[in-house]
């Protein structure tokens, strides 16, 4: 959510609007596992969750949103094994769709460090304001 307040705030919608998606959906995950976890009698542990580390500039903050969908990416699939080995489907299921996902996250995230690279930043950025058209 920080990352879309500091894209807007520099002017770059169209990432502020994929930031602000991307946090929705974040919260829309935590939800479900948390209602996952009540629903099996468990104690959610909110404060085990990973710092959120907050970037300077645009493409920092796509390489620490990388690092953390690498890094959920992998503890969700940690989980499947272990719901898969206790046989609690509907968990496996949930951490399934996760994985995808993030994995769909950290795609997104690797095209914007190639076009960074083959554009240079100045030119990406210019691709991130709204010309006025946008929502």
């Amino acid at each position: 959510f920080i990352h879309s307040k500091m894209c807007l705030n520099w002017g770059l919608k169209k990432l502020a609007d994929h930031y602000y998606a991307e946090s929705v959906e974040e919260m829309k995950h935590a939800e479900e596992i948390i209602d996952r976890i009540l629903f099996l009698d468990g104690l959610p542990a909110i404060s085990r969750y990973d710092v959120i580390n907050v970037g300077d500039n645009p493409k920092e903050q796509i390489e620490n949103g990388m690092a953390l969908e690498i890094k959920g990416a992998a503890t969700y699939n940690d989980g499947v094994k272990l719901c898969a080995e206790v046989k609690d489907t509907a968990s496996r299921e949930l951490m399934e769709r996760m994985v995808v996902e993030s994995e769909q996250s950290i795609d997104w995230a690797e095209a914007q460090l190639d076009l960074i690279k083959m554009m240079g930043i100045e030119n990406y950025l210019a691709q991130q304001v709204d010309g006025g058209g946008g929502k």
